[in-house]
């Protein structure tokens, strides 16, 4: 296990090392279509988001996802502000699920997941289809918010050990 000393700045960058990671999720596009198989993403901002803000860390502020949100519609090119709506109504949902529990669950807060990302894909495309008159493929969501929610499990067990190295 990594220990740090909380003075060092090593552990500060540490500290910060979510929203670092979703500045650079958002500037990357991160979704794994380098690989060019056909209908294969998952959405690793939203895993990021919906666990961090469940976990309640201080270090991930609302402004911050509202501004991650702002970057990945410039590069994206969707509508400006749309994937910062995405990203604070997670944000709220995650908060939500966060005060109402007693004892949490990983399975759960998996499903809770699912729900919660299948209604934000649901407004996405319904804004983008009637608003925007985007033409888009609901294939393509169905199977992006399949496998996010699949993902969220082994990347909430990464994100576990981080955890235990910031608390040591």
């Amino acid at each position: 296990m990594i220990k740090f000393e909380r003075k060092n700045y090593l552990y500060k960058i540490y500290t910060w090392l979510p929203i670092i990671i979703l500045f650079i999720s958002v500037l990357n596009e991160f979704d794994l279509n380098y690989l060019n198989i056909d209908y294969f993403s998952f959405n690793f901002p939203y895993i990021l988001i919906f666990y961090f803000v469940l976990k309640e860390y201080n270090k991930f502020d609302y402004l911050l996802v509202f501004i991650t949100g702002l970057i990945n519609d410039t590069v994206v090119g969707l509508p400006l502000g749309l994937s910062s709506f995405s990203y604070i109504l997670l944000c709220v949902f995650a908060s939500y699920l966060r005060n109402i529990t007693i004892r949490p669950h990983l399975i759960k807060d998996w499903f809770y997941f699912l729900f919660v990302i299948s209604l934000i894909n649901s407004i996405n495309y319904s804004i983008l289809f009637l608003f925007f008159s985007y033409e888009l493929d609901i294939l393509f969501y169905v199977i992006n918010n399949l496998f996010t929610f699949l993902f969220y499990i082994p990347i909430t067990f990464i994100f576990n050990y981080y955890f235990k190295a910031i608390n040591d």
